[in-house]
Parts: C-alpha cells; structure tokens; sequence
C-alpha cells in the first residue's frame, strides 16, 4: 500500500473526509427525490448498511424543496446532485444540501457556473467536481484523439482550476469510467497534480455481480495507490448492497477496521450440507456484530478443523453432524441444523 496522497480537509454536513481522515463510504438513492418517504427509507436502509454520506438527485423544483425535509429525518450528510438546470443547483443550495455535484460541462456557460460558485461560497457548500469519460469536452477528446486517462484528468483539473479563479478552493474532485484500467489510470496521474479530496468509484460498472467485479478490481488498484478520500461501489441494483461491498473492499485492503468477514470454502465432494445457504447466512446474521474478527464457515468435519484453525470462530458442517470450532479448537459438536443457532449464541457472548 502506497502513501497516502496528502489532501486539504473539506466539511460536507457533520463529515470530515480529506486530510487523515478515514475513507468514507457514499451511495446514490434511485428513488424519485420527489417522494420524500420513499427517499428518507432507503437513506435509512443505506445508513444502517453503513453509509457516510448519501447523493439524491436533483431533478426537479419539486426535488430541490424537498431537501429541508429529507434532511430533518437523516443523519447523514445530503449531497445534490445536478445536471444540465444550473437554477436546479442555486435552489438546492437554497435548500440547505450540505454539498453538491456538478460537471461544469453540462451546466452551461461560465456565468451560471460562476453563480453557483457564489451561492456556494456564501455558505461554505462544498462542490464536487464531477468528470466522467462520456462527458469529456470535446476540445479534450480531439486533443487526445479519444477519450483517455490524460483526458480525464486535463478535465478535472481545468475545471477545478475555473472555479478557484473564481475564488472558491472548497471542492472535492471525482474522475471516473466504467474502462476500469483508465480509471486507475488517471487517479496515478492526478495524485501528484491536486491536494483536493478525491471521491473514487468504477462509474456504470454494471450488476451485482459484474459491477462488484469490476469495482473491487479498480477501487482496489486506486486505493493501494494511497488516492482516495471517499468511495462509491456503483452497481445496478438495490443500493444497499453498494456499502456492502464498499465496506468489505476498505476491510480487505486493510483500510478499514471493525465488523465480522467471513470466509468460507467452496465446497468439493466431501460436502454433505447446503454449505451455500448456511455460509450466505451466516454472512447476514454477523453484520449485526461489530467485533473485528474473522468467521469461518466449512462445508467438512474431515478438514474443517484444520482449515478454520486461522479464524476466531467458525462452524463445520458434516452428514447431518456440525461442529463448533474456537480459535482452531473444536469446542462442541451439535446437530447439522443447530449450527446457525449454536454460532449466534457464541457471538451473543462474545468477549
């Protein structure tokens, strides 16, 4: 894992990121931010998986006056985010949104640009410079002869440059692509190039599978790097399932400490349990602990102990036999159904 890269401190609501604070883990509702009951129980959902910071977009008139409600029932910070209507982005300021997203691209002229800095500056409301690879201006993709890495960060940059011309330095710069080596890419090249914050994710990376495939893959190469303040995992889908992997991205990259991780093996011939389902399970009941330990789960009580000797605890499934297994000692033997239960009670006890 390399350094670090050494970034200014922004404020977005009750939350730190830049500077040693910790990476932060963000999402996006895909609720209609016109439903403030829908919008404020996914924020829930999303808060409790253990998101940071949550981004609605901004869409509407509708969506923008409704950020003062929302923002009553969240604990979160509320991040706008705004396309194309730059009056979209003056009236969720307005509003109160505690930071918002824009690509100076899409918003239009200098001028409007130059007001939303304003109102932003009135307030000290951060702004995330977004620049994504489908959204490169046109003089920067016929300089590269394409879209590129280069390209991306020239984006970034100049854009961010614009904004502090205009006399506001309060920003958070993201670059992002679903071409994942591009991505990590252009993070090498800006680390040395801003100390802005740098939000980090694998933009449109797909479904659940793909997406965390694809995801895990860049958000791993860019965090190693030492770039990164906070993080999305994009997916096509519920979002909750985006902490989920953030969550156990940071953790695997030792980035990040507390909460179970689960390991479990892939089964062989040996197995005589539904492995499968007991080891998905297993990986719902623990994310209501927050020990730093590690469960494993194993589908034989011929090699089960042995395998498990590395986890605190863990479980061993056999025909129709389990055993408990606690710091590589096997502790009790129980029936094949009596595992999750037996497993709960240690972790209901644990010291």
């Amino acid at each position: 894992m390399k350094t670090r890269m050494h970034t200014k401190e922004v404020h977005i609501g009750n939350r730190v990121i830049g500077g040693d604070n910790p990476i932060l883990i963000q999402s996006m509702t895909n609720t209609r931010t016109e439903d403030v009951s829908s919008t404020v129980k996914q924020i829930h959902a999303l808060t409790d998986a253990g998101c940071e910071i949550v981004r609605c977009t901004i869409p509407s008139e509708e969506a923008a006056k409704n950020i003062p409600e929302i923002k009553k029932q969240i604990s979160i910070p509320f991040v706008s985010d705004i396309h194309f209507d730059y009056r979209l982005a003056l009236l969720a300021i307005e509003n109160g949104t505690d930071k918002i997203r824009i690509n100076p691209g899409n918003i239009g002229s200098e001028d409007r640009v130059r007001e939303v800095v304003k109102a932003c500056k009135e307030r000290s409301i951060p702004i995330r410079v977004g620049v994504n690879s489908g959204s490169l201006e046109k003089d920067i993709v016929e300089k590269n002869c394409g879209v590129t890495a280069e390209g991306l960060v020239e984006s970034a940059l100049r854009n961010a440059a614009m904004i502090e011309d205009m006399g506001y330095d309060n920003l958070v710069i993201s670059i992002k692509s679903s071409d994942v080596m591009m991505c990590a890419e252009a993070h090498r090249l800006i680390k040395d190039k801003t100390d802005h914050p740098i939000h980090v994710g694998i933009t449109e990376s797909g479904t659940v599978y793909s997406g965390n495939i694809k995801s895990s893959i860049g958000l791993g190469i860019i965090l190693s790097e030492g770039v990164g303040d906070t993080i999305r995992v994009s997916l096509t889908g519920d979002p909750v399932e985006e902490i989920k992997s953030a969550k156990l991205i940071l953790k695997t990259l030792g980035l990040r400490k507390g909460g179970i991780e689960v390991v479990s093996c892939p089964t062989c011939g040996r197995t005589r349990i539904d492995l499968v389902s007991l080891a998905n399970n297993v990986e719902t009941l623990v994310t209501n602990y927050p020990y730093d330990i590690k469960v494993s789960v194993m589908g034989c009580v011929v090699n089960g102990p042995g395998e498990a000797k590395e986890a605190d605890l863990g479980i061993a499934g056999g025909d129709g036999v389990g055993l408990l297994i606690k710091h590589g000692e096997v502790v009790k033997k129980v029936k094949e159904e009596e595992l999750l239960s037996v497993l709960k009670e240690e972790l209901d006890n644990w010291e």
